[in-house]
């Protein structure tokens, strides 16, 4: 079970025993009387109590003067009130007993003013020391189709009611979950089970609803739209649970043209962008992101089945070329490929279909398969039993009852997932549709483009249970010193100098070239000689975070030029900051021939301490290519994230130039996630750049470092 101190138990309050509505009325031009008539009209066996002081009666039922009148205590109360009304309403629920509300009315934080928003922040402070829970404001309400209960006002749930399935919707948004999701997805052919539009979120939020609907054994598929996601954490316990149970979520996150996350002091804020953050978390967690509210329900069609594809290798067969190619072409830009069928697989098909000789995948089978019973679901499955064939895809266009039933009935039985694509009709029955199948749980697509997406989507998500159950848990390096290195923060100012930055980057055993720390110029000739080669001259001063900028570093700097070169960088620092509090001159052994990269942390305002990973060096801002991860990871995990950079090939080696210590570079990133798991509330922004990785076998090593901590 979830964690109760992360997720209450919200069974009373999606099939609550007892339901009161205050603000109810017969006028259906007004939000409480639709929202009592859908009530009524829905089906709820429980106990209906209209409340309104200005009327005796509602639809035939009683109606009390208020809640304190009512004959017993119900389990969840809606509220229809003006908005400054709604808060008395919540101190009676508390007074009451009743644990949980629903405030519909709007006029709270949605309209952005100061007025608004200290009403909001009233409504929570009172539910919270009354013990109620909140939906709202500004909400829809929810629809439990699997008990019969529905608050809302909704016109999707109008005439009968539709049966109860195994898809549980999500949203903020009324209109978008309620009508763009639920409605159309009910219209295709597919249950739900249960729906929220749950507004506001003052109180209880999206993550709440959400894993009400993980923990629920008759939903199997999970469908959100997120307008905000406030608790990055939550979300990750939540998505742990999921995939646990081996249960998709699929999620539209709104706002991915918003503006990142704040740049601050380093390179790292600067190239965080909270879309880029929560797009990596997603797929670090197992959450399925997709682009709108059509492919939310689509993907939901194979996402619902218990047949996993094993890989990313998927067979297609038509009598249609033409539909063939455009499928092929759209599901290889989504990363499906189309492997040579087994020579057993081609003799089969021959044999099937006399004639057959060019035995290819994706399948034409032409006119041959025409006329012939149940002859297309039969190279179907042939297709099926391949065994390097993960999902198989019957292209229909029109055919008769008899041919599709048949590879409805093949897609029923089969072990491995069937994305049915019927672009027509069925030729001799009208009543056999699309949604025919869907009802009786098959998964039929009408385009090209919905399938691929959905096929990949699902082969994503199994790809992760695949990874999940293989990989180890993180575990903190046996060398690491989080006490040292909490005591070197708490020892240091706002900003530590570089210096300062790289020993607390050393208790996680992330060291840097050789070093000296020199007062005057003298003396950083003397440090040069014992060094030995070239050296590399910095300022150090937590008062100067980026050297470039200002102009206080040397490189490549021979023994002999080391004094000139200080009193360079000395008179460089004072320009650019008179009042900066000048430590030394640090000199480092010049380290060459590695490959730049960025390890960095910045706060993100869902998932907090975030881990963002590159190549780095000057170009970082201009290149921008970063990946991110949520910490603590492991080093496989690390690996795993490099591969997602573009120009992870030259960690490789490219023209000749020598492989990256890849091993060591993410034993390094590992390290440093459990330097932010652990060291994260105190820390704003940490930046590695660059970190130097030298060819296979040499290790890593810190070139330059800052620190930021919280204020």
């Amino acid at each position: 079970m979830s964690d109760p101190a992360l997720f209450p138990d919200l069974r009373r309050f999606f099939a609550p025993r007892s339901v009161a509505l205050v603000g109810a009325t017969e006028d259906l031009g007004k939000f409480g009387g639709r929202c009592l008539k859908q009530m009524l009209d829905f089906g709820f066996r429980g106990e209906v109590f209209p409340v309104n002081p200005n009327r005796k009666e509602v639809f035939g039922r009683p109606c009390y003067p208020s809640l304190s009148d009512l004959p017993t205590v119900p389990d969840h109360v809606g509220i229809v009130l003006p908005a400054k009304a709604c808060i008395a309403t919540v101190a009676e629920c508390g007074r009451l007993g009743i644990p949980f509300a629903t405030v519909f009315s709007s006029g709270f934080s949605e309209f952005g003013t100061e007025e608004s928003t200290a009403l909001q922040a009233e409504l929570v402070r009172t539910a919270r020391a009354a013990g109620v829970r909140l939906m709202g404001p500004n909400c829809n309400g929810m629809i439990n189709f699997v008990d019969g209960f529905a608050l809302t006002s909704t016109a999707t749930i109008s005439g009968p009611r539709r049966a109860a399935g195994d898809i549980g919707i999500v949203g903020q948004s009324g209109g978008a979950t309620q009508v763009n999701v639920m409605w159309r997805a009910q219209e295709l052919g597919l249950g739900v089970s249960y729906q929220v539009s749950s507004g506001n979120d003052a109180d209880l939020d999206l993550l709440d609803y959400m894993n009400f609907l993980v923990e629920d054994p008759g939903t199997r598929v999970v469908l959100a739209l997120a307008e905000r996601i406030a608790d990055g954490p939550r979300l990750r316990a939540l998505a742990d649970r999921a995939a646990e149970l081996e249960k998709p979520i699929a999620l539209i996150k709104f706002g991915r043209t918003e503006a990142g996350a704040k740049a601050a002091a380093s390179h790292t804020g600067a190239v965080t962008g909270a879309d880029a953050v929560f797009d990596a978390a997603a797929r670090q967690l197992g959450i399925i992101r997709v682009n709108d509210a059509t492919e939310l329900y689509e993907a939901a069609m194979l996402l619902r089945q218990r047949a996993r594809p094993r890989g990313n290798r998927a067979a297609a067969l038509a009598i249609s070329g033409g539909n063939l190619v455009l499928f092929t072409d759209l599901a290889a830009s989504h990363g499906i490929t189309f492997p040579v069928f087994a020579p057993e697989t081609a003799a089969k098909l021959r044999t099937l279909i006399p004639g057959f000789m060019a035995v290819n995948n994706p399948a034409d089978l032409s006119a041959g398969a025409i006329g012939t019973k149940d002859l297309f679901a039969t190279a179907a499955r042939t297709l099926l039993e391949d065994p390097s064939v993960d999902v198989t895809v019957p292209l229909i266009t029109f055919a008769p009852a008899a041919d599709i039933r048949a590879v409805a009935a093949m897609a029923q039985t089969a072990e491995k997932p069937v994305a049915i694509l019927w672009t027509g009709r069925c030729s001799d029955d009208e009543s056999l549709t699309r949604q025919t199948l869907v009802a009786e749980g098959r998964a039929v697509f009408r385009d090209a483009l919905p399938c691929a997406q959905a096929i990949s989507r699902t082969m994503d998500w199994s790809a992760f249970l695949r990874r999940r159950a293989d990989a180890p848990k993180p575990q903190r390096p046996a060398d690491a010193d989080p006490a040292k290195a909490r005591a070197l923060l708490e020892a240091g100012g706002t900003s530590l100098s570089e210096g300062a930055s790289r020993q607390v980057l050393a208790c996680y055993g992330l060291h840097g070239p050789s070093e000296a720390l020199a007062a005057t110029p003298e003396e950083a000739a003397t440090a040069a000689k014992k060094l030995g080669g070239k050296v590399v001259l910095k300022i150090q001063s937590p008062d100067i975070l980026h050297k470039t900028e200002a102009g206080v570093i040397r490189l490549g700097v021979t023994a002999d030029a080391v004094a000139a070169a200080s009193r360079d960088i000395l008179a460089a620092a004072k320009a650019y900051a008179p009042a900066a509090r000048i430590e030394g001159i640090l000199v480092q052994e010049m380290v060459t021939g590695g490959q730049e990269m960025l390890l960095g942390m910045a706060r993100d305002a869902t998932f907090g301490p975030v881990l963002t990973l590159g190549f780095g060096g000057i170009h970082v801002e201009v290149l921008r290519d970063v990946t991110f991860r949520l910490p603590p990871i492991t080093p496989g995990e690390a690996q795993a994230a490099l591969e997602e950079l573009r120009l992870a090939p030259m960690l490789g080696g490219v023209r000749g130039a020598p492989a990256a210590d890849v091993p060591a570079l993410a034993d390094a990133i590992a390290r440093f996630s459990w330097l932010v798991a652990d060291l994260g509330e105190l820390l704003e922004e940490v930046d590695v750049n660059p970190l130097a990785v030298l060819p296979a076998g040499g290790g890593v090593r810190v070139l330059d470092a800052l620190v930021v901590k919280r204020a």
